[in-house]
Order: C-alpha cells, then structure tokens, then sequence
C-alpha cells in the first residue's frame, strides 16, 4: 500500500480516526474505512450493510413470529387436551358413580333375574291379536309376538313365557285365570288395553304405546250400512266391559251392553239378540278375517286414536326396560320384529274388497329411555 500525507486523507475518514477511542479495537477496524477509500465507496457499503441488517432482523422476526405461533399451537392443543380429559373424567364419574341406573341395575331392581319364569296376561279370544288355540294348544296374534319380543329382551326363551288369558276388568289388577280356574298373577299385561288419562289416574302404570288404532263396528252381513255412530241410535250394540268404546255408544243414544270377552259380543250377534258388536279396530278385523262371508266391519271415520300400551304394574325399573325394547324396535333399523308382527297379523287381515282401517302401519315414535350405558357400549344392543 502506498502511504499518503494526512492532507491527502478524505476528511470523512480523517474524522473518523481521529474519534474512534483507541480502547476499542473492533469498533475501530469496524466503523474506520481504509484510507483509501473514498466517499461514495463508503456509501455503498453503508447501504449494503444496511440492507443486511435490515434482512437479519426481518429473519429474527419471523422466527420470533414462527416461535410465537408454533407455542400458541402448542398451548391451544394443551388446553384441548386438558378439556377433553376433563370431559372424560366427568362423563365417567357420572356413568361409573352417579346418573340413571344401567340395564344390569334395572334388571335388579325390576326382580326379573330371580324369576324362573315370566307371566303375561293377553286376550285368549281375538283372532288376529291374541287367541289360543285349544285343539292345537297354540298361541297367536300381534299381542302375542309383541309379547315375546319384551320376553327375549328381558333374557326369557319362548319356554319360559306363560300366557294366561283374562278378562277386561282384570287387566288393571294385573291377575289371571290359569285353565284350572286358579288366580294368577302376572308380571305384564299384553291385552288390546288402551292408555288413557282415566286409567293412570286409577293407578295403572303403563309402557309407552306399542300400537294405533281406532274404534269400528261390526254387523251380521245384510246389515244396514253404518258410516257413524249415530246410525246405531237405539240399536243394541256391544261392547267390553271397561271398554274405551262404551262412553262413545253412550254418547250416539245406542242401547248398550257389556261383555268381559268379546267371543260373549259375537255369541249375542249370532244368536240375533243385538244389532252390533263395537270396540277397537284391529280386535274386530280378526274376526271378519275368520268368517269373512259373515260378517260386515264398518269404518266410523273417527278422530280418536286407541293407543295399546302395556301394563307393568308398580315396577318403575320394569316399566324402563319395557320401553327400552319398544324403543330397540323403533329406532334400530335392523330390528324388523315389530313391523314382521304387524304384517302376519293385522295387514293381512285388510279385507282387499271392502279394506276397512285397522291400525297403523308403523310402530308409534318411542323416546329413549334414561338407561346408563358406557360410551363404547350399543344402546341399542
């Protein structure tokens, strides 16, 4: 290198030496340009360092933004965690310690596990819903498959069920008749028994509704049409005994009387000593079905539905797990034994001549009963 007189030195430069503290050494060789080198060199380097600088803390920005982001991630899913462990520790507690009783309690409770045996009360003389055949020693109808169903839920083989018949007026006191003319008392009552606000308030403790239908008539063939109750003003009509139907009659100005069994209603209308037999729908169809040439079943075109339900008498944890099937037969899809029910016995009894309306096609909407159940576990199933 050439040496210069101080005369010769930029004066930017000369400056420069002559400030920088002599203690400082980096900072000397840093912020001192050679003496060679002029003004618009520094400049340009200036700008150059500027821009590099500029560019390493825009990278420490970044990378304090990314640190930033990357520990938000990292607390939020922290927190999402920690929420979902909390959730999961309640939802336990509840199933595990508190909350509604589980299938296993409710079969405790309801006694049926110590039963041997399980005891129903149908109908024993309506074709179509619940007859028993004496030559064949034979149970049938829609109240009696629909009767089975509740069985095999509640872990009883077909073997184990016992159908006695009874009469109307025993329905509420859940007792039977055995053939030796012995009392029996059932555990359910499966018998075309309609829920109403009078019988619940009389104590009886109903599932929830199984099956809609609606009251009709039924004459001797040569009959005078019947459209409405009041085409049987003083005709001598009959009916159950605490039959839903009797307040109707009563009402159109019918002579009416009363029979425990409706196979008594027909007795009389064969024998010519009433006009009429009137009760539900789906009971008299059974009959028309029978002896097709025989008789006439009249549609009456009436707003109110009979709601079939079934009696579990005071047994709270029996009546849930009544409903727990009805509501398996509802909601599965791959549960067809409501629907298979329905179809042997009542649609094929639709007259295809004269088709008279028996019941509802499809099973009434059930709500979910309130039974604990883990959350890997079926509630179905």
């Amino acid at each position: 290198m050439v040496d210069r007189d101080d005369s010769e030195i930029d004066p930017q430069a000369r400056r420069f030496r002559q400030w920088t503290p002599p203690d400082l050494p980096w900072l000397r060789r840093r912020i001192v340009p050679p003496l060679d080198v002029t003004a618009e060199e520094i400049a340009s380097r200036d700008i150059a360092e500027q821009e590099v600088f500029e560019e390493v803390i825009e990278e420490v920005q970044l990378r304090s933004i990314a640190d930033w982001e990357y520990r938000f991630r990292a607390w939020r899913l922290a927190g999402l965690g920690l929420l979902l462990v909390v959730v999961l520790v309640v939802t336990m507690s509840r199933l595990l310690v508190g909350g509604p009783p589980s299938v296993a309690e409710l079969r405790e409770q309801a006694g049926v596990d110590s039963l041997t045996t399980l005891n129903i009360g149908v109908k024993d003389d309506q074709y179509g819903v619940a007859f028993y055949d004496t030559r064949q020693k034979l149970w049938s109808g829609f109240d009696i498959d629909i009767a089975l169903m509740v069985a095999e839920d509640l872990g009883f083989r077909r073997d184990d069920v016992r159908f006695y018949g009874l009469e109307s007026e025993d329905r509420a006191r859940m007792q039977a008749t055995d053939p030796e003319g012995n009392r029996v008392p059932v555990q359910l009552v499966i018998a075309s028994y309609s829920v109403t606000e009078a019988r619940k308030a009389a104590g009886v403790k109903f599932s929830s509704p199984y099956l809609f239908t609606e009251q009709s008539v039924i004459t001797l063939d040569g009959h005078d049409p019947v459209s409405s109750l009041e085409d049987l003003k003083d005709q001598k009509v009959c009916t159950l005994s605490t039959s839903t139907s009797q307040s109707a009659l009563t009402l159109a100005e019918a002579k009416v009387s009363r029979k425990n069994r409706v196979r008594d209603c027909f007795a009389e209308l064969d024998a010519g000593r009433i006009d009429a037999i009137s009760t539900d729908a789906a009971i008299l169809a059974g009959w028309k079905a029978k002896f097709p040439q025989k008789y006439v079943h009249w549609d009456l075109g009436l707003d109110s539905v009979e709601r079939w339900g079934i009696n579990v008498g005071d047994n709270p944890a029996l009546e849930k797990l009544v409903n727990l099937t009805l509501y398996r037969s509802y909601a599965d899809p791959a549960d067809d034994r409501w629907e298979l029910a329905y179809q042997k016995n009542l649609q094929s009894e639709i007259d295809p001549d004269k088709p008279v309306p028996i019941a509802e096609g499809m099973q009434p909407r059930v709500e979910r009963p309130d039974v604990r159940h883990l959350p890997w576990e079926d509630p179905l199933g």
